[in-house]
C-alpha cells in the first residue's frame, strides 16, 4: 500500500527536506484540501502511512516531511543548535513550496508540539489541528520529579544516548523503542542499566508492528542517524517558548490512548481531562482510545482515521 505514496526532496531554508505524499497532480485527489502530517520519535513519514492513504482516498492531499535531520531530510550543520522555531519555519516553507494555502496540521509525540505552534502564529494557514498523545502546554515540560533513571532525562545528557545506542546496530535501537513506547509504563532504568537493557533481543514486537515495517524504520535512521533527532526534542525540550497568553483561533482535536504511557507524564492528564486545554482551544474537542497506546496511529489505524476525517469533515474547506 506503501507504494501508493510518492516522495520528492524540496530546497526548504537550506536544506533538502524528503516529502511523502499521496496526490501530487491529480487535482481531483485532493479537493477537499491538504493535510500535512508531522511525526514524532522514533517515527519517521511511513508512520502516518495508514492516514495518508485514508486521507488521500477521502478526496484530501496528504503530505508527510521527515524533519530536518531525519530519515531522508538533509542534516544541520553540527555545530547549529536545534530549535523548535526552525520546525515551525520549515513546516511554513513547505507549504509555500508545495502552493498550499491553509492545511489541516496532525501532530504525533514531539511533532504535536511545532503543530500547536504553527496554528498559534499561522492560524490564516491552518484550517485545524489535530494531534495525537501530547496535549497542548503553554510552558515547557519540566520532568524535575521524574526518577533520574527516565529515558528524556538519560536521553538529554549529551553523550549518555550516543553511547548506550552505540552498543547495537540501528535496528536494534529502533525496535527496542518501539517496544518501550508501546507499552503503558514510562520507561525508565535502573542504576547500573541504561534504556536499551530495558528490552532484550527475544522481547517480541507489538503484534501491529512487522518486521517488514521495521525493516523501513531502520533503514530511515540508518540514513539519517541520531544526532539531530537527541538533539531535536530531547534537548531541546527545555528551550520551548513560554505562551501563557495563546489562544487558538482554529480548531483543535486532541487524540489521547489511555494505554499511552505519556498520558502518565506531569500534566498531562490535568490537561486532557482537567480543562487546562480548554482556556487555550476554546473550539476543542477531545477523544479517548481505551486501547490506544503511544503508536494509535499505527495500532489502531481505522479508529484514528475514523478520528481525523471527522474532524476535518466537520470543518470544510473550498479546494486549494
Amino acid at each position: 500500500m506503501a507504494d501508493q505514496i510518492e516522495h520528492l526532496h524540496l530546497p526548504i531554508r537550506g536544506l533538502n527536506l524528503h516529502i511523502a505524499q499521496v496526490g501530487k497532480g491529480e487535482i481531483s485527489l485532493y479537493e477537499l484540501g491538504t493535510v500535512v502530517f508531522l511525526h514524532g520519535f522514533p517515527e519517521i513519514w511511513y508512520s502516518w502511512r495508514h492516514q495518508m492513504l485514508a486521507a488521500a482516498a477521502a478526496g484530501y492531499r496528504a503530505v508527510a516531511p521527515d524533519w530536518r535531520g531525519y530519515g531522508l531530510s538533509g542534516q544541520p550543520p553540527e555545530q547549529e543548535e536545534a530549535t523548535w522555531d526552525d520546525l515551525v519555519a520549515d513546516v511554513l516553507a513547505i507549504l509555500d513550496a508545495l502552493a498550499v494555502p491553509g492545511a489541516f496540521l496532525v501532530g504525533k509525540d514531539f511533532g504535536a508540539m511545532p503543530a500547536y505552534d504553527f496554528a498559534l502564529r499561522h492560524p490564516a494557514r491552518t484550517r485545524g489541528v489535530a494531534c495525537l498523545g501530547v496535549p497542548f502546554s503553554p510552558a515547557p515540560a519540566s520532568f524535575d520529579a521524574m526518577p533520574e533513571g527516565f529515558y528524556v532525562l538519560r536521553w538529554r545528557e549529551a553523550g549518555r544516548a550516543e553511547a548506550d545506542f552505540g552498543r547495537h546496530d540501528v535496528r536494534r535501537v529502533v525496535r527496542t523503542i518501539y517496544i518501550l513506547f508501546s507499552g503503558a509504563d514510562i520507561p525508565v532504568a535502573k542504576e547500573g542499566q541504561e534504556i536499551m537493557d530495558l528490552a532484550d533481543a527475544s522481547t517480541p514486537l507489538p503484534p501491529w508492528l512487522t518486521e517488514a515495517d521495521l525493516d523501513v524504520y531502520a533503514s530511515l535512521y540508518e540514513n539519517s542517524g541520531f544526532r539531530f533527532p537527541l538533539q531535536m526534542p530531547y534537548r531541546a525540550v527545555h528551550r520551548r517558548p513560554s505562551r501563557m497568553d495563546a489562544r487558538f483561533e482554529v480548531p483543535v482535536l486532541m487524540v489521547m490512548g489511555e494505554k499511552d504511557y505519556a498520558f502518565k507524564f506531569p500534566g498531562f492528564e490535568a490537561a486532557v481531562r482537567g480543562g487546562a486545554m480548554e482556556r487555550f482551544a476554546p473550539e476543542l474537542k477531545i477523544e479517548f482510545l481505551p486501547e490506544g497506546s503511544h503508536f494509535a496511529q499505527e495500532q489502531l489505524p481505522e479508529q484514528v482515521n475514523r478520528l481525523l476525517l471527522g474532524f476535518f469533515a466537520e470543518h470544510p474547506v473550498a479546494a486549494d
